[in-house]
């Protein structure tokens, strides 16, 4: 017992087993590189698929090895350096995109009466780990596109209305990217999909 004791701290650190939190840690190194844009949203969902099955020290340090402190200046500092805090998408009777390279403030309000918002979000970057999207929908819909790795938590309030997150990433840790939806749904639908770019078409357009 007692050599196989000593034989056990004789491991060198690549080959000991992970632990939750080591695990918890890298998951948290991953998010931080995809806010800021370090990672892709396929390379991040990548690496959150090699971290699931990661059993020792060893298995986790190539997914953070090339990632390093955050540039100075980034694109994506850039923009959060621009944030106002919050923003108003409004669709009256007509529709409201936003779509490419764009800043999700910490607060998108969203209002409609009788129209339709769509938001891509695969490229855009989040202002912080975790953004409110606040629904004020009437007789509208609004449509939501992530990358893989993103999480999003439904806490709206349904009045004759519809929330589907059915095609969203099921497998996403607590530490990932977070979407909260907030607000009302009234005879109004929200749709939310899980997609990689290079996939033009979505599933509400077929």
């Amino acid at each position: 017992m007692g050599n196989a004791a000593n034989h056990s701290h004789a491991l060198p650190p690549e080959r000991r087993r992970a632990s939750d939190a080591d695990r918890d840690r890298v998951a948290q190194l991953l998010g931080e590189a995809f806010v800021d844009g370090r990672l892709t949203a396929e390379e991040h969902a990548e690496r959150l698929d090699a971290l699931s099955t990661a059993t020792t020290l060893g298995d986790l340090q190539p997914l953070i090895a090339d990632l390093g402190p955050a540039p100075t200046l980034s694109e994506a500092e850039e923009l959060r350096a621009s944030s106002t805090g919050a923003e108003n998408i409004v669709a009256v009777f007509g529709s409201a995109k936003r779509s490419g390279r764009w800043l999700v403030e910490p607060r998108t309000n969203t209002s409609t009466l009788f129209g339709e918002i769509a938001l891509d979000l695969r490229e855009a970057v989040l202002s912080q780990r975790e953004v409110v999207i606040q629904c004020g929908l009437v007789f509208g819909s609004l449509k939501l596109t992530v990358p893989p790795g993103v999480r999003i938590v439904n806490e709206t309030t349904p009045i004759f209305g519809d929330v589907d997150l059915k095609k969203t990433d099921s497998a996403v840790t607590v530490n990932a990217p977070t979407i909260r939806l907030r607000g009302s749904v009234m005879f109004s639908s929200v749709k939310v999909r899980t997609r990689t770019l290079g996939k033009r078409k979505l599933p509400w357009m077929r």
